[in-house]
């Protein structure tokens, strides 16, 4: 048995004063965000901002109110999104903001589900764009890009007027959901190829070298466009210029580098992303990937890049592992953050452009932006996001506490080796006797080991917490509760995970899960409560509380619906949608049972049928029309190949997704030789939702080409008339598996 020893005596409360009226806004009907230097604020209380990433331009409008309602369902409050130049002034003077580029029906949609918005309207942005961002014609301006050069500001301007106009009250002060917006992106530490040129030269973007007079002019320049909203931010990292008088620095991580694959040779390195660490602390000036050019408790440290996800580069190619998403939000959580921000939580395609057929950047796929993120390129949902989801709900519950409560670690925390994977990662964040217990069992790029009876000695000011006995399996974390008040009974710790609390007429139900690996038991003043349950109730002097424990299974169907106040719990496999108006489901499944709880909270339509109860939760259960879909492949060439699709297969479904498992380099699908979607091989099946092409599949097959890998490949110019070409010897390129699946939409019912 392995003890661990972390002590929180002499522990000071931190010092919490509120930020200047520059982090400050007010809508028309006198609610107001602001900032403390530790967290931000909703009309004086603590607010914990959960911000995704999503790319509006990036998704055809006709996915985005689906994928806006699963981003909110996971818990997301913010989405964040960048505006990219190039896709809205290709050539020059001519701005288009139709289609996926309609920024204010994307808004709209955000606000219209209670979302707020933080527009990341650059000029430069990067995010795997061409050029980041900048449209080709600025590479022959008599000016030189990020450049303090007053008629390079001209063209920023009248981008930011034309910005401007298209988000016309939809910012926070009139009732809109605007709440705040990004001035340029990584000023000073990333620049981006011009695409233009790359290849011939490699010539750069400049990253430019103005400092914060840079930054301050591109804020000056948004206010003076009509760009006003309560907050500005800038990214912080790798010594980006971040004049912190006018800005939130915002940071983040990444353990999946593609970049480095630029000049790096060999296997990628651990990463000491997931290592505890202290954000916020005075007397941690500096740490890894947090060298800010302030004092660390003068501003909240907010997240708007961790790494949701993570793109396969043409020389990096890789299965992003799910747990290592929440993971990074454990520990950034521990380590003092109080605003999540992920990048990206929703995949996406990249636009074609009128003159430039793609428009993104060369070492990325023609197409795709799928990212691995939580919720697919075309709507999937991945493990990730189930496992955030979990996360989310704690934070959002416990935000007034959490909020407040600082980072504890204990003694050398950070001074484990990444490699070190015996060694038990924990830390502590406490507020006036109560807090949460974080452990982490993943790392990146080693194979972790299981964690088994391991104990973790508490020294608290009013007595220590002996917690012992704890197991976690390889791979996985926890966020464990000590000194938490239920209802007027204390616990002293638990070996659960909270999820969320539910009112009812009776009484106060609290919703835990028991991590995978760990045996839950419930420790208070009077009693132990030991062992694997489902549902047990204790009395207190406020009275009588009910706490459920769910599986770490169970956990990953958890939903919470709030409507009016009102919860309702609900435990589903696909993915729950709740408009405000009505519940419907998102399924590749024809069969699926949903539990809910309270009984009758939901009105469920005729096509429901009861089933089995699961310990509180009631049982409902549907059968859809089973869709049998094919597909007719004929090879037409030797990495070539015609794909023909049902006819009608579209027909009561949402979404048909074409799934290919092959070898080879890249893959391509074509309509009419049109490319539909691309992807870079990494193992994984490659899937493309076929709802937007439905026409055009009535009177063309699909063309799959596979781009062969070669080996011993060299090109011969040898001959003495200019002759070039190619030679090789084995070809790699077949396809291993290919099917088209259903995705069927379930209509569930109304809220009682």
């Amino acid at each position: 048995m392995q003890k661990y020893v972390i002590s929180l005596l002499g522990t000071k409360e931190k010092t919490i004063f509120e930020l200047s009226d520059r982090f400050r806004g007010q809508d028309e009907k006198g609610n107001e965000i602001s900032f403390t230097n530790y967290y931000m604020q909703l009309n004086g209380k603590p607010f914990f901002g959960v911000s995704g990433e999503f790319h509006f331009s990036r998704c055809a409008p006709e996915y985005w109110e689906d994928e806006i309602i699963k981003m909110k369902m996971a818990g997301i409050n913010m989405i964040s999104t960048y505006v990219f130049w190039i896709h809205h002034e290709e050539e020059k003077g001519k701005f288009r903001f139709d289609g996926r580029r309609n920024l204010r029906k994307f808004v709209e949609l955000c606000g219209k589900h209670n979302l707020y918005v933080i527009v990341r309207i650059g000029p430069f942005d990067h995010g795997e764009a061409r050029n980041g961002g900048y449209p080709d014609w600025m590479y022959g301006m008599d000016f030189e890009p990020r450049s303090m050069d007053e008629r390079y500001f001209c063209y920023v301007r009248r981008l930011f007027e034309k910005l401007a106009e298209q988000m016309d009250g939809l910012y926070y002060q009139t009732g809109g959901p605007i709440a705040a917006a990004q001035m340029d992106n990584e000023y000073q530490h990333s620049a981006a190829p011009w695409e233009i040129t790359t290849g011939i030269s490699d010539e750069w973007v400049p990253a430019g070298s103005a400092g914060n007079a840079y930054m301050l002019e591109i804020k000056r320049i948004a206010v003076e466009s009509g760009i006003i909203v309560p907050f500005y931010t800038c990214t912080g990292w790798g010594g980006a210029a971040a004049p912190v008088e006018e800005m939130l620095p915002l940071w983040g991580g990444y353990a999946f580098w593609p970049w480095i694959f630029y000049s790096h040779k060999g296997e990628h390195p651990v990463t000491p992303e997931y290592i505890y660490r202290d954000f916020h602390n005075n007397a941690i000036p500096q740490t890894y990937n947090f060298e800010p050019f302030y004092q660390p408790e003068s501003m909240p440290y907010a997240c708007c890049e961790m790494g949701g996800g993570m793109s396969s580069s043409y020389h990096y190619r890789f299965a992003l592992p799910f747990e290592s998403v929440d993971a990074m939000a454990n520990v950034k959580l521990a380590s003092g953050c109080n605003l999540l921000g992920y990048y990206m939580f929703k995949g996406g395609t990249n636009p074609t452009g009128e003159k430039t057929p793609y428009l993104n950047e060369g070492q990325m796929p023609r197409l795709s932006y799928d990212y691995q993120a939580a919720i697919g390129e075309f709507g999937q949902i991945r493990p990730s996001y189930k496992r955030l989801k979990r996360l989310h709900l704690l934070v959002n519950t416990w935000q007034d506490s959490l909020c407040k409560m600082k980072t504890c670690l204990p003694q050398d925390a950070e001074e484990i080796a990444p490699e070190d994977v015996d060694t038990l990662r924990f830390a502590v964040r406490y507020h006036e006797g109560s807090g949460f217990l974080f452990i982490n069992n993943y790392q990146d790029h080693v194979v972790t080991k299981k964690k088994e009876a391991c104990t973790i000695c508490v020294e608290l000011p009013e007595r220590e917490l002996e917690i012992s006995g704890l197991s976690l399996a390889a791979g996985e974390n926890a966020v464990l509760p000590f000194g938490m008040d239920l209802g007027g009974i204390r616990l002293l710790y638990a070996t659960a995970q909270p999820l969320t609390v539910i009112k009812d007429a009776d009484r106060v139900t609290y919703f835990f899960f028991a991590p995978e690996g760990m045996t839950p038991r419930y420790v208070f003043d009077s009693r132990t409560i030991d062992g694997d349950m489902d549902t047990f109730s204790i009395t207190g002097s406020a009275g009588e509380i009910r706490i459920v424990t769910l599986s770490a299974k169970q956990s990953l169907d958890f939903y919470e619906i709030n409507r009016d106040g009102k919860k309702i719990a609900v435990l589903a496999a696909g993915a729950l949608l709740d408009d405000g108006k009505k519940l419907s489901m998102e399924s590749e499944h024809d069969e699926e049972t949903i539990y809910i709880w309270p009984e009758q909270a939901i009105a469920f339509s005729d096509e429901w049928e009861p089933t089995e109860k699961m310990g509180i939760f009631s049982g409902m259960k549907r059968c859809a029309a089973k869709k049998e879909l094919s597909v007719s492949v004929k090879q037409v060439g030797p990495s070539r190949y015609t794909v023909a699709v049902p006819e009608n297969y579209m027909d009561g479904l949402k979404e048909a997704l074409l799934s290919i498992t092959y070898e080879g380099d890249i893959a391509h699908l074509f309509i009419d030789g049109v490319m539909i979607a691309d992807d870079f091989c990494n193992g994984k099946p490659w899937e493309t939702g076929l709802k937007l092409f439905e026409s055009s599949l009535k009177e063309h097959n699909l063309t799959l080409y596979i781009t062969p890998l070669k080996e011993d490949s060299k090109v011969n110019v040898e001959s003495s008339m200019a002759g070039r070409k190619e030679e090789f010897g084995r070809v790699i390129s077949k396809i291993a598996d290919i099917k088209l699946k259903p995705v069927y939409e379930f209509y569930i019912g109304t809220v009682s």
